[in-house]
């Protein structure tokens, strides 16, 4: 039955299998936020809200509220908005049909008790009449080989084949999940070349096999890894204490493309392609952690501002699913909102928009790239698979089944637009991160023991369970009972079961005798596990289903052997025209190629994007007072020792590859490269590993021979690098097909992620110029050629590509410049350093001076060989740029080691306010106002931030991120030395289902001398923890369930309406020796069940931020006079500090006398008040001090590399001033225990 809920135009539909009783009324209207029961079976009027056949990932989570306040019976909860008329003369049906989402949405008129029937029953399984037929109709991309192979095989098996059998052939065996591109042979010109394109890239790794530990044959590749601390629970199982334990490392690199997906229904298709690439990680060996993320967007031109003229030239598409500034927008949203709910940091990336019409062809990213990519890091000795033995049992962990994700690994190998868009949406898959997160620390829990007891490990991605538990039996053979699938669409079919691509779910092989183990850590992390088949040793892949094998095939014949793909491909030596002398000033010249989307500041990426979670952040992309993303990598530390580490960078260059393939590939390279430079690895180059990724409109004339070329120059230019290619990816299907006709090619693409293990992520180098004097600053070519304009920004800005694209002409030269920079920065002799690539020289120096107002530049161009100035400052030759101190003679230094270099100026200090970067080139002169240039570079950020923050917040961000510089005083009395204790007092961490900010948390309280325990809600529930060993509580950040309903309302309901939890925490509270601190999401639960100030009749509120979206930054905070136990020695501090949240807005409704605030934002206006909170609040504490709730994360900030911004004048600290709130807790116990 369906009952209804409603609180103005909001209405809860909650499906149900029997009358609610008062007290369930009770409890869901408090759920509800005060939404009543409507007693009606049937409402008036026109409501939007999800698909009435897909249940959402916030109904599973709304769902699991209730079942864990003790509601049983309720299968489906959704949210519905009524639709309010423009004036009483608009038709509402009418109105809803033009502001609905047709993808995600539909309109419900007058619902009633049938609102969520679908009149379809599963479909039986099916002999398949005719492949040919099956195959067009179900647009499954079969090849003429393939259908051939299909044919052959029924005749051999003396049967049809079912429509199971012949949708998970073309799921397993699809472009997608088996590369026969990549695999196959290429005739070019008539020339059969020797090599695959995998044979070129595996020849990288076994020429410089390096520090390779896995490549080619797992979820994600592994090279050596530092020694590290891992920093755990004893055991999972059960609540129990953290400790240390000493393990050697292998290092995860991994990076997936979701363009097919993200261009349909770009929210869920960047969400999902960051779950997919995080679950990849997840698989690596048998367990391995998910550490950081990168992204990388690609799209045509988003036509935001009608200044930028090179935009408006080409005349737009009528879009077939989206337009450029929606998937821009809502795919940046996907995949940012996915990372933070999860608990992954997405630390560096890339934008770049293009489209270009010439020589009677159109190119435009319309089919769009997004690349998420990331590190992470395992265990040693968990790094390989184990075989599959006969009795092994098939274990799945996850949600349910839904039809969602259908066939999208067919779909996903050829040119969107092919196929109709019914196919194509029913292949786009949802967004589950939290339900990801309880699957993850399941595995993690596996991963992190002494003896891991899974043997096999793979994810649920493309091809669903038919790809998954294949793989994993593919070697010994054996049978599933799809029935024993968890299914949450009682329509579907046993095809649709075992194919559908449902997010967050991984498979497993284990001994029988291993199942309790994990069975009983899944039921702690309600993670969702069922057994649901075993390996039989008959080499035989049988699914069954109701007395029926809708596949019964020998492995052999499932994965298939049809002929090698042969590619046949000529040469097209297609030209682009060279743009003609420009005739425009300077200045205007810069303000253009500062407007570019791929050049322009990406704040509005960085500023919804959590970049501190998990407290191992050494370097995100913001840098400096202003927090400007400039950053070229990304890194994290391995532990909480902060030294070891692992850093990532990307580069990219497909408008020079339009020129030159062959230069497109090495610019690519040479740009990661330069990018990640900075760090200092353990081997200098030698140390890193790249991820090449291909997206290639393959198929189309001259295409295919492009791609050759460009896979040749990757695989040499790395060999003669000395490094290595262990993973990638391709997607070559970068066409996009329009009804008219029109075909619009995406530039053939070549990403490269770059990944190494640093020695110490301290010695970062940072690309903000130091405020210091007698300091110079050097140009160091790293290309050995001539500079070249030929696919740089400056061309783009006048619709050009250019006729000439640069290259690196020298790789032993470019290799030698990397390593003696490496020990440059090792020896600490680079006080700032930055690459040259988008934008050119003159992009790098002011983006080097547009994080500090401080500083200013004197620059002479008269020692370059070249005498154009628009190449000097344009052209996008690799090079980078560093500040050196005058004193250390590293001019020197570079002219005895051979490298050659320009010293091109000064770092001068501001004066009057006015920030001037002053250029000398021979007899002319130039000077740039900074204030104003930087201004214009931000101005790109805004326009995008008008569409997610709304115009006013937009506006406050623009007008106030320059003036709000961060800077810092630290009381006298704090040394930054850590002063190490005896650990006597105990601690625990709560955390629930979504909860991702617990080991950071756990770790801030075992460095501050306490015994820190792992404490589950369900071991609250269940009775396996009271708390009476505890004296401090710490309830940690995240998004518990998903926030649906509201920040931590479920997570409150599970602890107000559980007898036992309710008990333990109300027998904490009343207790006279116990403290307790909520932080994040901890905060809104401290704030929902009214810990703070239970006196007041009207309690705090925690609000949506004013901006309605999640804010991601490190700002400035005062700590006031208080009674906070953790806080009142602090006061007068002004310190930084990490924001990552969505509802962060203190609603205070007394007078600011009537609380206590320990802690505020430093300033009162947007963004530096992330929130909008009354009083500038940042935190509130009960009367007496005891109880601290604050949305900062001051558990991120600890030591001084986990801080966005230090001062420069305390670089030996060893800890910041926020491990005293942690020590004073622990002082104050040690007093006050009973």
């Amino acid at each position: 039955m369906i009952v209804y809920f409603q609180k103005n135009k909001t209405l809860f539909v909650v499906q149900t299998n029997h009358l609610f009783s008062k007290e369930e009324i009770s409890k869901l209207t408090w759920l509800f936020s005060g939404a009543t029961l409507n007693p009606e079976k049937e409402l008036t009027g026109v409501f939007i809200g999800p698909r009435s056949e897909i249940i959402t990932p916030w109904s599973t989570n709304a769902v699991e509220i209730t079942q864990n306040m003790g509601v049983e019976g309720i299968e489906r909860i959704e949210k519905l908005m009524e639709v309010e008329p423009l004036s009483p003369q608009t038709d509402v049906l009418a109105y809803a049909k033009t502001i609905y989402n047709s993808m995600l949405q539909q309109i419900y008129v007058n619902p009633n008790q049938t609102v969520f029937e679908v009149n379809l029953q599963p479909a039986p399984v099916l002999s398949v009449e005719n492949i040919r037929t099956y195959t067009a109709e179900e647009g499954l991309a079969l090849s003429e080989d393939e259908i051939v192979y299909l044919e052959k095989l029924e005749l051999k098996l003396g049967r049809k084949l079912t429509d199971s059998e012949v949708f998970g052939f073309s799921q397993v065996n699809s472009e997608h999940c088996r590369h026969k591109i990549f695999n196959g042979t290429y005739i070019i010109d008539g020339e059969t070349k020797p090599m695959s394109l995998f044979g070129l890239i595996k020849k990288t790794s076994k020429k410089n096999p390096n520090k390779i530990v896995s490549a080619y044959k797992d979820n994600v590749a592994f090279i050596e890894g530092p020694i590290s601390q891992q920093f755990a629970p004893k055991t999972q199982d059960n609540p129990d204490f953290f400790e240390e334990r000493t393990i050697q490392t292998v290092i995860s690199i991994k990076a997936e493309t979701h363009n097919f997906p993200t261009t349909v229904e770009p929210f869920n298709g960047a969400a999902t392609g960051s779950g997919g690439e995080i679950r990849d990680r997840m698989a690596g060996g048998i367990g391995s952690i998910p550490m950081a993320g990168t992204a990388v967007y690609m799209t045509s031109y988003a036509r935001m501002d009608d200044k930028k003229h090179w935009e408006n030239a080409i005349i737009p598409r009528k879009w077939l699913y989206q337009s450029p500034e929606q998937i821009l927008i809502k795919a940046s949203n996907g995949a940012s909102d996915f990372g933070n709910k999860f608990g992954q940091p997405l630390i560096n990336g890339s934008l770049l928009t293009f489209e270009h019409q010439e020589n009677e062809k159109q190119y435009g990213y319309d089919k769009v790239i997004m690349l998420a990519g990331g590190i992470g890091h395992a265990n040693k000795n968990y790094a390989m698979k184990k075989a599959a033995e006969v009795g092994d049992k098939v274990v799945v962990l996850g949600g349910d089944n839904y039809r969602i994700g259908m066939g999208g690994g067919a779909v996903s190998s050829v040119a969107t637009g092919e196929f109709s868009s019914h196919i194509e949406l029913n292949a786009i898959q949802r967004s589950n991160p939290e339900m990801q997160k309880r699957v993850f620390n399941t595995i993690r829990a596996m991963a992190e023991s002494e003896n891991n007891p899974i043997r096999l490990l793979h994810d649920h991605g493309a091809g669903g369970h038919l790809n998954c538990l294949s793989e994993l039996l593919e070697d010994v053979g054996g049978e599933i009972a799809i029935e024993k699938l968890p299914i949450g669409d009682a329509t579907l079919s046993a095809k649709e079961i075992i194919g559908n691509e449902s997010q967050e779910r991984m498979g497993l092989l284990l001994k029988e005798n291993d199942l309790t183990l994990l069975q009983k850590v899944a039921k702690r992390e309600r993670a969702p596990m069922y057994t649901v088949g075993k390996a039989t040793g008959d080499e035989r892949l049988v699914f069954s289903f109701k007395g029926t094998n809708p596949i019964d095939l020998a492995i052999e014949d499932m994965f298939g052997n049809p002929p090698k793909t042969i590619i046949t491909d000529e040469t097209l030596n297609t030209e682009f025209s060279f743009l003609p002398k420009i005739n425009e000033p300077l200045e205007t010249i810069i303000e253009k190629v500062l407007s570019l989307d791929a050049v322009a500041c990406k704040d509005w990426l960085t500023n919804k994007v959590d970049r501190s979670v998990t407290g191992k952040i050494a370097r995100q992309q913001c840098c400096g007072p202003l927090q400007l993303p400039l950053s070229d990598l990304g890194a994290v530390a391995v532990d909480y020792q902060g030294k070891a580490g692992i850093a990532v960078a990307t580069g990219h260059a497909p408008i020079a590859a339009l020129i030159n393939p062959i230069h497109g590939s090495v610019l690519s390279i040479a740009e990661a490269l330069t990018n990640s430079i900075w760090a200092p690895f353990t081997d200098g180059l030698k140390g890193i590993s790249l991820s090449a990724n291909w997206m290639w409109p393959c198929k189309n004339k001259g295409e295919d021979a492009r791609l050759y070329a460009a896979v040749e120059a990757v695989s040499d230019f790395a060999c003669d690098l000395g490094i290595n290619i262990p993973t990638g990816k391709d997607s070559l299907s970068m066409t996009q097909k329009y009804p008219n006709g029109e075909e619009v090619y995406s530039p053939g693409t070549v990403i490269i992620t770059a990944v190494g293990e640093v020695e110490d992520v301290k010695k970062i180098v940072n690309p903000v110029f130091k405020n210091e004097q007698n300091t110079e600053i050097i140009y160091i070519d790293m290309s050995f050629d001539n500079m070249q304009l030929g696919g740089s920004a400056l061309f783009q800005v006048f619709n050009s590509v250019g006729d000439e694209a640069p290259t690196v002409k020298n790789a032993a030269y470019f290799k030698k410049v990397f390593n003696v920079i490496q020990t440059l920065i090792k020896e600490e002799k680079i006080m700032a350093g930055h690459d040259v690539s988008a934008g050119g020289l003159i992009t790098t120096l002011m983006e080097m001076s547009f994080a500090d107002k401080r500083i200013s530049l004197n620059i002479d161009l008269a020692n370059f060989t070249e005498k154009d100035i628009i190449k000097i400052l344009f052209a996008e030759n690799p090079a980078i740029v560093i500040q050196v101190d005058t004193a250390d003679s590293i001019s020197h230094y570079l002219q005895k080691e051979g490298i050659r270099f320009h010293t091109i100026g000064q770092v001068v200090e501001t004066k009057n306010k006015e920030q001037k970067l002053r250029l000398k080139h021979h007899n002319s002169n130039h000077t740039f106002d900074l204030s104003y240039f930087r201004n214009i570079w931000f101005k790109t950020s805004y326009l995008f931030d008008t569409k997610q923050s709304g115009e006013q917040k937009a506006k406050e961000r623009y007008e106030n991120y320059h003036q709000q510089s961060l800077f810092f005083d630290f009381l006298p009395s704090f040394t930054g030395k850590m002063q190490l204790t005896e650990r006597k007092i105990n601690a625990a961490i709560v955390r629930e289902q979504g909860t991702n900010g617990d080991r950071e948390m756990a770790y801030a309280l075992y460095l501050a001398g306490f015994n820190v325990k792992d404490v589950h809600v369900s071991d609250l529930i269940e009775g396996r923890e009271d708390l009476k060993e505890i004296n401090m509580l710490v309830f940690p950040g995240g998004f518990a369930n998903s926030d649906v309903l509201g920040s931590a309302k479920g997570w409150a309901g599970a602890l107000i309406f559980n007898e036992k939890a309710n008990k333990a925490i109300k027998d904490f509270y009343e207790r006279s020796d116990t403290l307790s601190l909520g932080v994040c999401n901890g905060c809104q639960l401290m704030v929902e069940l009214g810990l703070l100030y239970p006196q007041h009749e009207q309690k705090p509120k925690m609000m949506h931020n004013e901006s309605k979206k999640f804010e991601s930054a490190f700002v400035n905070v005062d700590i006031l006079p208080s009674h906070s136990v953790m806080l009142s020695a602090m006061k007068g501090s002004r310190l930084g500090i990490w924001i990552a949240h969505g509802e962060g807005n203190f609603y205070l409704p007394y007078e600011e006398s009537t609380y206590d605030i320990p802690m505020k934002y430093s300033y009162d206006s947007y963004p530096g008040n992330p929130n909008g909170s009354t009083y500038q609040t940042a935190a509130i504490c009960s009367i007496d001090g005891r109880h601290l709730a604050m949305m900062p994360h001051l558990e991120r900030a600890i030591f001084p590399w986990q801080w966005a911004y230090y001062p420069e004048n305390r670089r030996k600290d060893e800890v910041s001033p926020w491990i005293e709130a942690f020590i004073n807790a622990r002082k104050w116990i040690e007093k006050n225990i009973k």
